[in-house]
C-alpha cells in the first residue's frame, strides 16, 4: 500500500487499519492476518516502537519495566499468561500451578521494612494488621455493586467513613492512633497507585465490584514484558506494522475515493500528520483513553456521538508513575522485597494537602527491590496522581536530590550514600497516552465502558464497523489491565470476522 492511499499490489479483501500498536491493537491484527477473508491490514503506530504502555528498557544492566510491570492474575484464565508462556517468556515458578491457584484478593503483599519518615522502623505487626483492616474494607466496598443506593458515591467516602467509626474507638494513647492513621494513608495511597488515580474519592463506589480480579500470584517476565508485545508484532506480515505514523484525523461515515482504487469509494479516511490519507472499510482504534479525552474533538470527523463523547469524559484516566533509583551498594537486608514509607503526620481522614513542590514525595509509597543484575543494586518506586505529574515536570537531578533526602531521613543515616542514577516514567507527559490507564470515576458506570467501546456508524444505512474501539479502558471488568487490552483487540477482530462471515467461516486458531 503506497502511502497515498495504498496501491493495487496485495490482497483485495476488506481494508482495515489499525490505530496503535499497543498489545490491543497488535492483538486484533495478529488475529485479522489469519482470517480467510485476507483483509488489507495496516497497523499505523505514532511512535517509534510497539507496545504502548508495555515499555521495557535496557537499563542498569539489565531490564526494567518503564510501563506495566506484572501479569496479574496470572492463571489459565488469562490470556496474556497462556501467550507468555506459549512463548516461552516465563519462568518454572510463574507457570507452577501452585502460583496459578494462590487468591490474592488483587491485594499488595506486605512489606519486608517499614520506615517512617523520623527515621523509626515500623513494627510489621502492626502494618499487617492495618493492612487486614484496610484489605477487608476494600473488600466490602465490592458489596455495593448491586445496590440501588450505595451510601455514599465513591470507595474513599466509605473507607474514610469506615476508619473514622473504627478509629473513634481505639484506646490507645494519641502517637499509636495517629501511627496507625499514617500506616492506613500508605494503604490509600497504594490503592490510588494500584487504581490509577490521584484519589479514591475519584473512583466510584457502586460499579468498583465490577472489576474481576483474577488468580494467581502476579508475576513478572525476567526478559521485559515487552518480549510479549515483540511476538505479537514478529507474528505479523511484513509490512503490516508501520511506525511514526501518528494519526491526525479519522474521516468516517463518508464515501471517500482513492487514486489507487478507480471506481471505488471507502467510508472511512485516516488522515495522518504527514499528510498521507489512508482509505479503509473498517478502522480499529487502539489510542488510550487519556488521548482520547484530550484530543476526541480533532481526532474525529464528524464528531463522536453525544453520547459516546460523554462517556469518554465520565471515565477516569489517571497517572502512575515509576521512578528507578540505582545503587553502587544495597542498604537494605539481604532478601527485602518490598520497603513501606509512612509519612507520621499524614491521615486518610484529613482533608487533601496541595501540591507543592517540597510534599510530591509524601504521595511516593515505598520501594520494591529489583533483583540484582550485575553490579547494580535498583530499587522501583511509585507514586501516583497529581503528585506523580509534578514529579514529572522536575529535572533528573531534583528528583534524585529529593529522594535522596526522604531516603536518608526514613533511614535515619544522614550519611547515606545518594543513588548514583535515576530513571523514571513520564506518563501523563507521553502524548500519546497522556496518563497511565482508567478507572470508574464517580459520575460513571460500567455502561460508559460498554459505550466506549460500542462501534460506529451505532445504527443507519450506512456501511456497519467503520469505526471500532478497543484498548483496556473498553474491558468492563479487566479495566486497567494488559488482558483486557487483549481481550478486547481480539474482541473487535471477532467482530469483524462476524460481519465477514459466512464467506469465510472458520474459528479462530487455539492459542
Amino acid at each position: 500500500m503506497d502511502s497515498r492511499g495504498g496501491s493495487t499490489e496485495g490482497p483485495r479483501g476488506p481494508r482495515v487499519l489499525v490505530v496503535g500498536a499497543g498489545i490491543a491493537g497488535l492483538g486484533a491484527a495478529q488475529r485479522l492476518c489469519r482470517h480467510p477473508a485476507t483483509p488489507h491490514l495496516r497497523v499505523l503506530e505514532a511512535t517509534a516502537r510497539a507496545g504502548g504502555r508495555i515499555r521495557s528498557e535496557r537499563s542498569f544492566g539489565g531490564v526494567v519495566e518503564v510501563g506495566a510491570h506484572w501479569i496479574h492474575g496470572p492463571s489459565q484464565g488469562n490470556p496474556v499468561f497462556q501467550l507468555a508462556a506459549k512463548y516461552g517468556l516465563l519462568g518454572e515458578k510463574e507457570l507452577s500451578e501452585e502460583n496459578q491457584l494462590l487468591e490474592t484478593g488483587g491485594h499488595v503483599g506486605l512489606p519486608s521494612v517499614c520506615y517512617t519518615d523520623s527515621g523509626t522502623s515500623v513494627s510489621l505487626e502492626l502494618v499487617a494488621e492495618m493492612a487486614s483492616l484496610f484489605y477487608g474494607l476494600v473488600d466490602q466496598t465490592r458489596e455495593f455493586l448491586h445496590s440501588a443506593r450505595p451510601p455514599v458515591a465513591s470507595v474513599g467516602e466509605f473507607l474514610k467513613q469506615e476508619i473514622g467509626q473504627l478509629a473513634a474507638g481505639w484506646t490507645e494513647d494519641e502517637g499509636s492512633r495517629q501511627l496507625k492513621l499514617a500506616i492506613l494513608n500508605t494503604f490509600f495511597n497504594l490503592e490510588c497507585c494500584v487504581s490509577g488515580t490521584h484519589s479514591m474519592d475519584l473512583v466510584a463506589l457502586a460499579p468498583f465490584g465490577e472489576y474481576t480480579v483474577l488468580p494467581g500470584l502476579d508475576c513478572t517476565f525476567s526478559g521485559g514484558y515487552q518480549g510479549l508485545t515483540d511476538h505479537l508484532a514478529a507474528s505479523l506480515p511484513k509490512d503490516t506494522l508501520v511506525f511514526n505514523k501518528p494519526v491526525k484525523t479519522v474521516h468516517w461515515n463518508g464515501a471517500f475515493e482513492a487514486a489507487a482504487f478507480p471506481g471505488e469509494t471507502f467510508p472511512v479516511l485516516v488522515e495522518c500528520e504527514d499528510g498521507d490519507r489512508l482509505p479503509a472499510h473498517h478502522v480499529i482504534i487502539t489510542v488510550p483513553l487519556g488521548f482520547l479525552k484530550e484530543q476526541m474533538d480533532s481526532f474525529f470527523e464528524p464528531p463522536l456521538p453525544a453520547e459516546k463523547v460523554e462517556a469518554i469524559q465520565k471515565l477516569g484516566f489517571g497517572t502512575n508513575n515509576k521512578i528507578f533509583l540505582e545503587f553502587e551498594e544495597p542498604f537494605w537486608e539481604p532478601g527485602c522485597q518490598y520497603i513501606q514509607l509512612v509519612w507520621e503526620d499524614s491521615s486518610p481522614l484529613q482533608d487533601a494537602r496541595p501540591v507543592q513542590p517540597d510534599t510530591w514525595v509524601r504521595k511516593l509509597i515505598g520501594f520494591i527491590v529489583l533483583p540484582p543484575c550485575g553490579s547494580a543494586h535498583v530499587l522501583c518506586g511509585f507514586i501516583a496522581g497529581l503528585e506523580s505529574e509534578f514529579m514529572e515536570t522536575l529535572s533528573d537531578d531534583e528528583v534524585l536530590l529529593s529522594l535522596t533526602s526522604v531516603l536518608r531521613k526514613v533511614t535515619g543515616n544522614p550519611q547515606l550514600p545518594a543513588p548514583r542514577s535515576v530513571l523514571r516514567s513520564r506518563w501523563h507527559s507521553a502524548p500519546y497516552s497522556r496518563g497511565s490507564y482508567s478507572y470508574v470515576a464517580v459520575g460513571s458506570t460500567g455502561r460508559d465502558i460498554d459505550l466506549l467501546a460500542q462501534p460506529l456508524p451505532a445504527e443507519g444505512p450506512k456501511p456497519q464497523l467503520q469505526l471500532l474501539f478497543a484498548g483496556e479502558a473498553t474491558h468492563r471488568t479487566f479495566y486497567s489491565t494488559t488482558h483486557g487490552a487483549l481481550l478486547s483487540g481480539w474482541r473487535e477482530a471477532e467482530r469483524l470476522a462476524g460481519l465477514w462471515e459466512p464467506q469465510a467461516p472458520r474459528p479462530w486458531p487455539r492459542l
